[in-house]
């Protein structure tokens, strides 16, 4: 009789033991997933959006691009495929937010120093007074490391119309001409289809670290 209950004692701790992994396994499968919304023209603020694009409810991505980088070298979204990016507006004269934007940049750029499936985008807003050299200058003393963060001037046009029509990350000011523009604190996140997939205040420490984990999240959507 001993010898029965136990064989039902042994028998009946498996089978709790399977209960209890299958009810993880269910209870895992049933949890939402985290997943980043995938942004387009018509849920952003207006000011910071081409007036053509305020309506505009899906399949937006980062226009192509040809800008001169920090060392003279000409980078296009080909520099950028299949990689995940941060990208921001600045110029290397603004006293106010650039400084914090740039020095949490850096800070970002420390943390993904070895991972080769994320890059840095910075844009200047003052491509004129932003000369390669000048934006060599400002590498150099902010730490920007070359393999991994381009800072980037060109034409001033084309800068501005991938600040409204892609990034959707600028004010137009419209006081100076007809591609005059303010820069936001926003940094932006890229997915490997130039997609935006965020926004975050680069001055902000908070949103710099739910920038570094939404960072984890996408690259995980990639391993799915």
């Amino acid at each position: 009789m001993r010898t029965f209950f136990a064989k039902y004692k042994l028998f009946g701790l498996t089978l709790l033991g399977v209960s209890i992994i299958i009810m993880f396994l269910f209870y895992n499968a049933l949890q939402p997933k985290n997943t980043l919304p995938v942004y387009q023209p018509s849920m952003v603020s207006q000011e910071l959006v081409d007036s053509t694009l305020h309506y505009k409810k899906k399949y937006h991505t980062i226009a192509d691009f040809e800008l001169i980088n920090q060392n003279g070298q000409t980078i296009t979204q080909k520099d950028y495929e299949g990689k995940i990016y941060v990208a921001d507006f600045f110029f290397t004269t603004c006293p106010t937010i650039c400084p914090i934007m740039t020095k949490n940049m850096a800070d970002i750029q420390n943390k993904i120093l070895e991972d080769q499936e994320i890059l840095l985008l910075s844009h200047s807003v003052t491509p004129v007074i932003d000369s390669v050299a000048q934006l060599k200058k400002y590498a150099l003393e902010k730490g920007v490391i070359d393999s991994k963060w381009n800072l980037v001037t060109g034409d001033k046009k084309q800068i501005y119309e991938l600040a409204r029509k892609s990034y959707l990350a600028v004010l137009n000011d419209g006081d100076g001409g007809p591609y005059d523009m303010i820069h936001t604190e926003n940094f932006i996140l890229v997915d490997k289809e130039r997609r935006i997939r965020g926004f975050y205040d680069g001055t902000n420490s908070e949103d710099i670290r739910k920038l570094l984990d939404d960072l984890e999240i996408l690259k995980a959507s990639y391993s799915e």
